[in-house]
């Protein structure tokens, strides 16, 4: 579980402090999904909201089991989403499950 929260956390700051080179890397909401589940097939694997400079956006990561690609997205309250990060060999941490009745 504290891997999962780490790394959830570490895009959310990932995300936060994005340069602003990536700003070339925006367009409408609706054309970068489809571009995202069409080309790479993504889906949504989880997101939130984060306030950086005042106001607020959705941050979320898109990933495919499929391509093991992924994808974090920043999109503002406009509708204009920003690609801050892209990557391939995606994975998910799988929580060590404590045995019952062993110390800890």
């Amino acid at each position: 579980m504290f891997k999962r929260l780490f790394s959830i956390a570490l895009t959310f700051g990932m995300a936060a402090t994005a340069p602003p080179a990536f700003a070339q890397n925006c367009a409408q909401r609706d054309h970068v999904i489809a571009k995202l589940q069409d080309s790479y097939a993504e889906e949504l694997a989880f997101g939130g909201l984060q306030k950086s400079r005042g106001t607020h956006s959705v941050m979320e990561v898109w990933t495919s089991k499929e391509t093991g690609s992924y994808t974090v997205l920043v999109t503002r309250a406009n509708g204009i989403s920003c690609i801050v990060a892209v990557g391939t060999d995606f994975f998910e941490a799988i929580p060590k499950i404590k045995a019952e009745g062993t110390p800890s």
